[in-house]
């Protein structure tokens, strides 16, 4: 008789904070923690399944995160236990045929959802499913209540105020598991050392190195606070990523540096530009200042999309591991107050340290074992 590996299905949709890589983090340590066990696939459920206009939500989504206000009011308007499921059964009719076409042609043991908007609909078809079902939040503080369905078997969030919105939302607490953001396995292995980095890029030994990014997408101010370093007269050094803007890298790039500067696209040596840098200078994403924590850098918040990443500033701030400085001449003033005290940006290394949970992703994968061999249980 031949033995057929679990099968679990991931998904994901390219529409910001960090869902597809995520996934593919939580699939990286699957594989690492049980090799050959695990059939995985990852869909991107709005391209892949969703109706018109949805399924071109990964398009539409930089367009809308770039106008703060309506992005806002969208996210209140329907945040809430009642809101939520008033929102639903209005859009279900809309919605019935593409959520039980995903259901009939992934038959699989598991199904892991890494996005908030798929959680109520799917739950909702899947009553006559035997594939079990669990939701790993990858918002860290402020989630929305459509994250959350008493039908999921399991809840995996990041923090304590993450399981305190799900209580909530009416998930009993034995569905709730407290562990972490999941982060890709690179991030959590040092292989060079901080001198060795910056030789082998080719930055500046001596000077305090700050680290600019704005996501995948390049967003939020970045430009304005690149501008504001520049002028600043402060003896630093400038890394830049621009992610997928290719038009914010060009622009950055013509411009008349006054200080030794760095500026890339998109990048997959990110856990080696943060071991290298001394700060980090950021929009407030989930993924990105978990990642900072495991390196241990002062976290200056510039940027956030409003409702889902408010809680951020907050926790990072609160705990001591950083600063919100929206107003780039307030950035300017903070950067010099760390560089001109090097024990106080040392305290504040410490504190971002401390909230680092670098096991997360392996103990998310082990938590995913546990639910697929139960249902592998249940379908024999």
């Amino acid at each position: 008789m031949t033995n057929h590996k679990t099968s679990i299905l991931f998904l994901y949709s390219d529409t910001g904070g960090g869902h597809r890589s995520a996934a593919e983090a939580i699939i990286e340590a699957l594989h690492l923690e049980f090799p050959d066990q695990f059939e995985t696939n990852m869909v991107d459920i709005f391209r892949k399944y969703a109706p018109l206009p949805l399924n071109y939500a990964p398009e539409i989504y930089p367009h809308l995160s770039r106008h703060p206000r309506m992005w806002k009011l969208t996210y209140e308007a329907i945040d809430g236990t009642r809101r939520i499921r008033f929102f639903y059964d209005a859009i279900w009719p809309y919605l019935r045929r593409a959520v039980h076409h995903l259901l009939k042609e992934n038959s699989v043991d598991l199904i892991v959802s890494v996005h908030q908007l798929v959680n109520i609909p799917l739950l909702r078809a899947k009553l006559n499913s035997s594939s079990r079902f669990v939701t790993v939040v990858t918002d860290l503080v402020s989630t929305h209540s459509a994250w959350y369905h008493p039908g999921a078997d399991l809840v995996i969030v990041p923090t304590i105020p993450a399981r305190e919105k799900a209580l909530k939302n009416g998930l009993p607490p034995e569905k709730i598991m407290v562990i972490g953001q999941p982060i890709a396995e690179k991030y959590t292995i040092k292989t060079k050392t901080k001198k060795e980095l910056r030789e082998y890029f080719g930055w500046n030994q001596d000077l305090t190195t700050v680290l600019l990014v704005g996501g995948g997408e390049g967003m939020g101010n970045l430009e304005r606070h690149a501008v504001a370093i520049n002028g600043s007269n402060l003896p630093l050094q400038l890394v830049i990523v621009t992610g997928r803007n290719q038009q914010l890298k060009k622009k950055l790039e013509a411009m008349q540096w006054n200080i030794p500067v760095h500026i890339f696209g998109f990048v997959k040596e990110m856990p080696e530009f943060m071991q290298a840098a001394d700060l980090l200078l950021t929009k407030a994403g989930p993924g990105t200042i978990s990642e900072a924590f495991i390196a241990g850098l002062p976290i200056l918040l510039y940027s956030r999309i409003p409702g889902q990443e408010d809680g951020n500033i907050g926790y990072v701030v609160n705990q001591g591991a950083g600063a919100w400085v929206p107003n780039p001449s307030d950035m300017v003033v903070y950067l010099r107050g760390l560089i001109n005290n090097p024990t106080e940006m040392e305290k504040i290394s410490q504190k971002s340290k401390q909230l680092a949970k670098p096991n997360a992703t392996r103990e998310i994968a082990r938590a995913l074992e546990k639910q697929a061999n139960l249902s592998r249980i249940n379908r024999q």
